[in-house]
């Protein structure tokens, strides 16, 4: 009976001390989980298909994207705050967002724009959705607040600039190397952290293809910014190659 009591309790030690299987969190909009697990129709984000690509016995993956946030609703909203209490140490975060970054900072349909730029600029607006006075940011202030708390509790961020739109100009897919990706990017320098120019990866893969071929492979016909299963693949898959370009990311042990 002894030595039966023995080995469970050594067995509940030794199951005690296993260290803890990390997580990898990804935040956003529509483009990284569009509807809810299945997707929006025939409309996916890329999160839903990027856990394909990781050993899942060693790490989790829990996308926690949501359709129409912004850099500033995620937060406001209180959906940082969910993952921000489960975060740990050794623990992931992707975060995508800009798409909906451009809307106006106070319309009566969703109010969820920031102030364009990395700044310290912010502006009082009366939210018309939350019927409260509330003060506005920047899109980098926003997105440096999820680094800084990230980091805080032992967790790796990570930036993505957002995907490109299904909108051409002279045979080219529009990129936005000169605004929100841009600002992604300086405000991954700025703060130490990786940075994945999804953007331009994706883009590449466009033009080489061209707009017939990507209009019809990668997009329905709802609109030029969600993406069909084809799409969110190719999407996740361009993700994967922008960790696997930072080679001094932890993360790349996990892939497949």
């Amino acid at each position: 009976m002894y030595k039966l009591l023995l080995t469970i309790f050594t067995a509940a030690c030794l199951m005690s001390a296993a260290p803890q299987k990390p997580t990898l969190y990804l935040i956003g909009d529509s483009t990284v989980k569009n509807g809810k697990d299945k997707g929006d129709g025939d409309l996916w984000g890329w999160g839903h298909f990027i856990g394909d690509s990781f050993d899942t016995t060693k790490i989790s993956v829990v996308n926690r994207a949501l359709g129409g946030t912004s850099s500033r609703t995620y937060r406001t909203k209180g959906l940082w705050d969910g993952v921000l209490a489960k975060l740990q140490a050794g623990d992931y975060v992707i975060l995508q967002f800009g798409h909906n970054d451009g809307a106006p900072l106070d319309d009566t349909a969703r109010a969820r724009g920031t102030i364009k730029g990395i700044g310290d600029e912010r502006q009082e607006i009366y939210n018309p959705i939350t019927k409260q006075q509330e003060v506005v940011h920047s899109y980098g202030w926003y997105l440096t607040q999820i680094i800084k708390e990230a980091k805080a509790k032992g967790a790796t961020p990570i930036v993505c600039s957002p995907i490109p739109r299904n909108v051409w100009k002279d045979g080219k897919v529009a990129r936005n190397k000169e605004d929100y990706g841009l600002w992604a990017k300086q405000v991954a320098e700025r703060e130490g952290v990786a940075f994945i120019d999804l953007n331009a990866l994706v883009a590449d893969v466009y033009d080489q293809e061209g707009e017939t071929k990507v209009a019809s492979t990668y997009f329905g016909s709802k609109d030029h910014t969600h993406t069909i299963e084809a799409g969110a693949r190719l999407n996740a898959q361009e993700v994967v190659i922008g960790i696997k370009g930072l080679r001094k990311l932890r993360l790349n042990k996990y892939l497949k």
